[in-house]
């Protein structure tokens, strides 16, 4: 690969190259759209992006991808095939000119931490998203072995950046919380096609309460469960919807047989997954978040941009977007009877569930656009760059 020439921005200065790097390309989940979001809103005029993954896969989501793109095949993180990815990176970033590396996930913060300091080399930034629930203990010597080499770690929360200062012993002056962004625009813009209910299945008469999110324990899909049975004795005709793809086969047939036990089959829906996540939130009367862990959901602020009251477990970064009592109520995690008590209040109160939607979408358009995400990034972005160079 050979030395590609310096892009000049119309007024004669260096366009900043950064290189994002994501362990996988597989399911469109979180950090996915997110950093596909950044890649696409960053300022042309300023900025190229390129993108580095260990494994994709190209179907519908992952298609189209809005920059040069390259797999470097990780079967393992530690071993000779391993090394001699890394050097191939290596020599990548040396070649292209790239100034920041932004790593996405457990393998590239560590391979990245690695092989990005090179002489000269570029700034090192690093997003966490969780509470650290996908982390093995070889990734947590990794950390404690890389976390000095960072030069930025953007978390997603503030629970999340407490986290991370805590557990990574991380210079609490290297953490900042960069919150997820929404395209106001495109949420704004998106049909209310309430015929789409039934391309779904769904009982056009009784409510929907829906939750988003890959179909996995950490979600709180069983609480769900419980949840529906309480709600379904006063509202026969309510719809728990799921829309996720099936991310744990075992867990989901638990799930199939405690619907069963429950007596709650005419109550609850898997829709699967889809890239149609709005048209299907502006179905719904009430948004229920579940989860015994998050970092920040972004169904969650989808669904308030939608206008939707929200319930959602008072875990990582869920109480920083829902306001109690002004745009939902939060509850704590593996709590049935308060989840169930709270979205039975918004069914029986239309008119307070509907100003409770009206606050969500008014915090979402205050806190979380992707304006406000793209402009505090580019802000970062410039202070370590200006710190490099001076």
């Amino acid at each position: 690969m050979s030395s590609a020439p310096v892009p000049q921005s119309p007024n004669g200065t260096k366009v900043v190259h950064v290189l994002f790097m994501i362990d996988q390309l597989c399911e469109l989940g979180g950090a996915e759209r997110v950093m596909l979001q950044t890649i696409s809103l960053l300022p042309k005029d300023r900025f190229r992006c390129s993108l580095i993954t260990f494994k994709i896969n190209t179907g519908e989501f992952f298609r189209v991808l809005p920059c040069p793109h390259y797999v470097f095949p990780l079967k393992r993180t530690y071993d000779w095939k391993a090394l001699q990815t890394a050097r191939s990176i290596r020599k990548f970033i040396r070649e292209e000119g790239v100034d920041i590396v932004h790593t996405f996930h457990e393998t590239s913060d560590l391979w990245g931490g690695f092989i990005s300091r090179i002489k000269s080399g570029p700034v090192l930034v690093s997003s966490r998203r969780d509470m650290g629930i996908l982390r093995l203990p070889k990734h947590n010597l990794g950390y404690r072995m890389m976390n000095s080499r960072f030069d930025l770690v953007l978390t997603v929360s503030e629970e999340v950046r407490r986290f991370t200062i805590s557990k990574d012993s991380i210079p609490a002056e290297k953490v900042f919380t960069l919150y997820n962004g929404l395209d106001i625009n495109t949420i704004h813009s998106s049909n209310d096609d309430r015929s789409f209910r039934k391309v779904l299945g769904l009982n056009a008469e009784g409510p929907i309460i829906l939750t988003v999110g890959h179909v996995r324990r950490v979600k709180g899909i069983d609480i769900l469960l419980e949840t529906a049975e309480i709600v379904a004795r006063a509202f026969p005709e309510a719809i728990f919807a799921i829309l996720g793809k099936n991310s744990d086969p075992e867990h989901f047939r638990m799930l199939e047989e405690r619907i069963v036990k429950l007596g709650i089959q005419k109550n609850v829906r898997f829709l699967g997954e889809s890239n149609e996540v709005l048209p299907v939130l502006r179905l719904a009367d009430v948004f229920f978040l579940p989860s015994r862990s998050e970092g920040f959901s972004n169904a969650l602020i989808e669904a308030m941009a939608c206008g939707l009251p929200c319930v959602a477990t008072r875990v990582g970064g869920n109480p920083e977007a829902v306001e109690e009592n002004r745009s939902g109520y939060l509850v704590e995690s593996e709590d049935a009877t308060s989840a169930a008590d709270r979205i039975l209040r918004l069914l029986r109160n239309p008119i307070r569930a509907k100003e409770m939607g009206v606050a969500g979408r008014r915090i979402v358009e205050e806190k979380f656009t992707a304006e406000v995400m793209i402009r505090n990034l580019v802000q970062h972005y410039d202070r370590l760059l200006a710190g490099r160079n001076g």
